[in-house]
């Protein structure tokens, strides 16, 4: 990823934010430490669209940085099709002060890098070298929140989603019903472009040089 915008880089303004798995990647105060200095955002998994730490995110959006988010919520391994995706990235889309562009971006091969079952159920000690990675950038994605908020009001006044407690968003005003349409909405969205995209990586052959 680091060779898009070229490596080393070693000036902290170019470098994405990132939202990372706090049972991971905070695990101590060391693990945490390296991980905030690469500009990480820890995630509670689990812990809901309202956790603390994503109005930090919003913070990094409402200044215009690059976050990077992983909208699976886990680590996939399986050649399968994209799973449901969680709502936290479209509840930053809606949440956000200025509408986010979405760049989609695929990966394929790295479970052949660091596979899950590699020794004795156990992953290498070492990246493995010499596999085939193949990485897939879509088209920016731009969605028009003002009519789909619209749709998401009229929608709500018919819904029999169960109330999970969250705060009407403001200044829009929208209630849990309409959030969760838009939640809803916009991760399949999202997910129906990922999911082209990896079929379409599943075709592509291998370059040599």
């Amino acid at each position: 990823m680091w060779g898009f915008k070229g490596f080393p880089t070693m000036d902290a303004k170019l470098a994405r934010w990132v939202l990372a798995a706090e049972d991971i990647c905070f695990k101590n105060a060391i693990l945490s430490y390296i991980f905030r200095l690469g500009k990480c955002i820890p995630i509670t998994r689990g812990g809901g669209i309202y956790q603390a730490h994503m109005n930090e995110a919003l913070e990094v959006l409402s200044g215009g940085g690059w976050l990077h988010a992983f909208p699976e919520g886990k680590v996939s391994q399986e050649n399968a099709p994209i799973r449901r995706l969680k709502w936290g990235t479209a509840s930053l889309i809606v949440r956000a002060p200025v509408t986010p562009i979405v760049l989609p971006i695929v990966h394929c091969g790295f479970e052949k890098v660091m596979p899950e079952k590699f020794f004795f159920g156990r992953r290498p000690l070492v990246p493995l070298c010499s596999k085939d990675i193949k990485i897939i950038i879509g088209e920016p994605i731009e969605f028009d929140l003002q009519s789909l908020k619209q749709t998401a009001k009229t929608v709500s006044r018919e819904s029999s989603f169960p109330s999970l407690g969250w705060p009407n968003t403001t200044p829009d005003g929208l209630d849990e019903a309409a959030q969760k349409w838009l939640y809803i909405n916009i991760s399949d969205q999202i997910r129906t472009v990922m999911e082209r995209l990896r079929n379409f990586g599943g075709t592509l052959k291998r370059f040599k040089a």
